[in-house]
C-alpha cells in the first residue's frame, strides 16, 4: 500500500545507459510536500534516479509509481498536468521567443473544448515575472545568455501549474545571486505547497534549502533525511572525498561545509635572509 504522504516512489529500480548500469535495486520516496534535495559526486546516479522519477528514462528492472499507479502508464498530458521537469539540458526551438517558450507549458492544460485563454496568459505572465525574464518576452530564447536561458526554461516549467517539480541542476550558469534567486524561488513554491524535487552541486545551498536531503555515492543512497541530521563531516568525508568542518551556517542555522584548508609549503631555507640581505645593498 502506497504511504499517503509520499506521492512519488521509486523500488528495485535498475537504471543505466546503454550497457553500463548506473544504479541496482534501489529504492527511494520522495516525501508528498517536501523540498527534496538530491547530492553526491559527479556521476554518482544523482540526475540518472531524477530522469526515471520523471519517467524520461526506462528502468530496466524497478518501478516508479505515482499516486498509485505505475508511471509507465499515465496518459503524457495527465503526467505533464501533474510532474513537471526542467532537465539538465535543454534545447529550444530555432527561433522562438521567450514568451512562445514559456507558453508551451500550457499546452498539459489545453484541448478540443479548452483552447487558448486569460487564464492561460496570466499564468504565463506570473511565471514569467517570477524568473525575471518578463523584459526578454519578446526576445529569441537562442540570443538569450545561457543564465537568461535557464530563467526562460524554469519559467516554462512553472506555467505548467503541477503539484510536483523536477528538476535537475536548476542553477547551472548562474552567478551566485541568480542561484539565491533561483533557489528562493523553488523555497517558495514549496512553501505554497507543491513538491519540489532538485539534484544540486553546492552541498551548502543544498543544506540550506532542502527539508529533506538524500546522499548518493556509486549509484546508491547512502543517507537521507533532515539536513540538520544528514550532513557532518563524516559523511561529506565519505560521500565526497572532502576533509571538512561542518558549523551551523550564521545566517540560517543550517550546517555550512567549511572545506580543510590546503596546507601551504613551508618557505625554503635561508629565503628571508637572501631578502634582507638584497635590500641592504
Amino acid at each position: 500500500m502506497t504511504d499517503e504522504k509520499t506521492r512519488l516512489t521509486g523500488t528495485g529500480l535498475t537504471l543505466g545507459y546503454d550497457r553500463r548500469t548506473i544504479t541496482e535495486a534501489l529504492d527511494v520516496a520522495i516525501p508528498d510536500g517536501s523540498f527534496t534535495v538530491i547530492v553526491g559526486p559527479n556521476a554518482c546516479g544523482k540526475s540518472t534516479l531524477l530522469r526515471a522519477l520523471a519517467r524520461i528514462l526506462k528502468p530496466s528492472a524497478g518501478t516508479v509509481v505515482l499516486d498509485g499507479a505505475p508511471i509507465a502508464g499515465w496518459p503524457a498530458k495527465k503526467l505533464a498536468r501533474t510532474l513537471g521537469l526542467l532537465p539538465q539540458t535543454s534545447i529550444a526551438p530555432e527561433g522562438i521567443t521567450v514568451a512562445d517558450l514559456v507558453s508551451r507549458g500550457r499546452y498539459p492544460h489545453q484541448s478540443l473544448l479548452r483552447q487558448w485563454s486569460k487564464e492561460d496568459e496570466r499564468v504565463v505572465a506570473e511565471s514569467m515575472a517570477a524568473t525575471g525574464v518578463q523584459d526578454l518576452a519578446a526576445r529569441a530564447v537562442d540570443e538569450l545568455s545561457g543564465g537568461q536561458r535557464q530563467r526562460v526554461w524554469i519559467a516554462m516549467a512553472l506555467a505548467q501549474q503541477t503539484p510536483l517539480l523536477l528538476l535537475d541542476e536548476p542553477t547551472t550558469y548562474l552567478d551566485i545571486a541568480h542561484q539565491i534567486e533561483v533557489l528562493d524561488l523553488c523555497a517558495r513554491l514549496h512553501e505554497e505547497g507543491r513538491t519540489v524535487v532538485a539534484v544540486l552541486h553546492d552541498l551548502n545551498h543544498a543544506a540550506r534549502y532542502a527539508t529533506h536531503l538524500i546522499a548518493m555515492r556509486d549509484g546508491r543512497i547512502v543517507a537521507e533525511g533532515d539536513p540538520c541530521e544528514v550532513v557532518t563531516s563524516a559523511l561529506v568525508e565519505d560521500v565526497f572525498k572532502l576533509p571538512c568542518q561542518v558549523i551551523d551556517c550564521p545566517e540560517t542555522g543550517t550546517p555550512l561545509v567549511v572545506p580543510a584548508a590546503r596546507r601551504r609549503a613551508p618557505a625554503r631555507a635561508g629565503r628571508h635572509e637572501m631578502v634582507v640581505e638584497f635590500q641592504s645593498l
